[in-house]
Formats: C-alpha cells, structure tokens, sequence
C-alpha cells in the first residue's frame, strides 16, 4: 500500500507502468534505451478513492483522462527511466492529494451601505458626463 494521505492509501496493483522511448536529447541512447514512463490509474473504479475524491480526481485530470475513467500519466522529464518512474507517480500522488481536500464553501455576502453609495454616485457621474456630450437644441 501507498500512503497519500492520512486517509487514502492505494495499492501498487492498481498503478499499471509500461515504459516506453522517449523524444528528445539523449544521443544514441534514445533509440535504444524505453525510458519513458507511461502510468494508468482507474479512478472510477478504483476501491481506495471515496467517491467524492474520485470525483474531484477526474475533474482535475483534464485532458489525462480517458472515456474509461483511467488516468494516463507519461513522464519523459528525466533520462532515466527510474526517475521518470518516480516522477510519474509523484504527479499522480499529488493530483490526489489536491482532489483530497474539499473545495471551500462560498459564503454569500451583502454588499456594504458605502459601496452601495459608491456605485450610485458613480452612476449619477457618469449619466451627467454623457448628458454633457449630448447636442443642445437652443431654439
């Protein structure tokens, strides 16, 4: 098990790695070394997440999601592989420990007696500067 938060802990048996060649510098070591990463994560149906945080997890993941519900995380920062490995699940990690914390409730609010004077005398100005512009009729 993999602890994310005090909460939610997830099991390596549903992160799902396959490796794959990375773009980019490397020389010679690039067409022949998969160092890339590639993590998938079911989040609809993953028994770890509460279904809030599974929810929130979604939303979050954008464009990483699939029509399946799965979480596809490619990591090709680094020229290890180990260390795109760590740096897949690190972003996954902290994709869940965002959607972990609720999001805070708005408290809807009145707005101020000065305010309200502020906006109405703003208004009267500016009814009186385009009054001004108007053309006079002086028959």
């Amino acid at each position: 098990m993999i602890r994310i938060t005090d909460r939610i802990a997830i099991g390596e048996n549903e992160l799902v790695e396959s490796f794959i060649r990375a773009s980019g510098p490397g020389g010679q070591n690039v067409n022949k070394v998969s160092s890339a990463v590639q993590l998938r994560f079911d989040a609809r149906t993953s028994p770890s997440l509460p279904n809030d945080v599974s929810i929130r997890l979604q939303r979050l993941a954008g464009s990483r999601l699939t029509r399946e519900g799965v979480i596809v995380i490619t990591a090709n920062r680094h020229r290890s592989q180990e260390m795109n490995r760590d740096d897949a699940r690190e972003r996954l990690f902290e994709m869940i420990r965002e959607a972990a914390n609720p999001p805070a409730v708005r408290k809807a609010t009145k707005p101020t007696r000065a305010s309200k004077k502020r906006r109405l005398e703003r208004k009267v100005r500016r009814g009186l500067i385009k009054k001004l512009r108007s053309k006079r009729d002086f028959d």
